[in-house]
């Protein structure tokens, strides 16, 4: 490698590893709760960082317009959790097949005493996967619909229908369970930004 050769070769890794740094330092904490959302804190750093991993090996591929960064982390992690899930799967057959299947543990639901977390919760768990996923990406991972779309890799329009059509089931699966107590059937939490 010839000198010049060199120096550039340095200065694009500096800048690349300061473009990290700062994506880094910017979007840790919304992936890691992105995360723990879905499988738990214990087990959310570990998506974390498999997430930050893959945008170091395909930093040239992360969107560097503003507001476009967190979109394409959200959708990393989500193959991170698919990739997961259908690791443990395999493993919960071979397990099954050796005759020594165990149920896997129930972390503590930390929100048991709210009867309103418990509710939604009670009515999100009658709703489809695709349904929860939609919900949680705009209502709890506070994504806009072009941002959600983008996760989920379809159009905007395409998520707008969807995410219109996941709540008015869970309104439908919350007046079931606000039935007995005559409480409001309202779905605030996941309202979320249409724009």
């Amino acid at each position: 490698m010839t000198g010049a050769h060199s120096a550039a070769h340095t200065a694009a890794d500096a800048a690349a590893e300061e473009r990290f740094r700062g994506l880094f330092e910017a979007h840790y904490e919304p992936v890691l709760r992105f995360a723990a959302r879905r499988v738990g804190p214990e087990a959310a750093g570990d998506v974390a960082a498999e997430t930050f991993l893959v945008a170091w090996r395909r930093l040239a591929k992360v969107p560097e317009a503003a507001g476009e960064a967190l979109p394409w982390l959200y959708a990393v992690a989500r193959r991170v959790l698919a990739n997961q899930r259908r690791g443990d799967q395999r493993g919960e057959r071979l397990t099954a097949r050796i005759g020594s299947a165990a149920p896997p543990p129930v972390g503590p639901d930390h929100a048991g005493d709210v009867v309103g977390v418990l509710h939604l919760r009670q009515a999100l768990g009658t709703l489809s996967a695709r349904d929860r996923e939609t919900l949680l990406l705009v209502g709890w991972d506070g994504l806009d619909v072009a941002d959600a779309a983008t996760v989920v890799g379809c159009g905007r329009r395409a998520f707008a229908v969807r995410l219109h059509r996941a709540r008015r089931r869970l309104e439908r699966a919350l007046e079931g369970t606000y039935a007995d107590e005559g409480a409001p059937r309202t779905a605030v939490a996941l309202k979320g930004r249409q724009a």
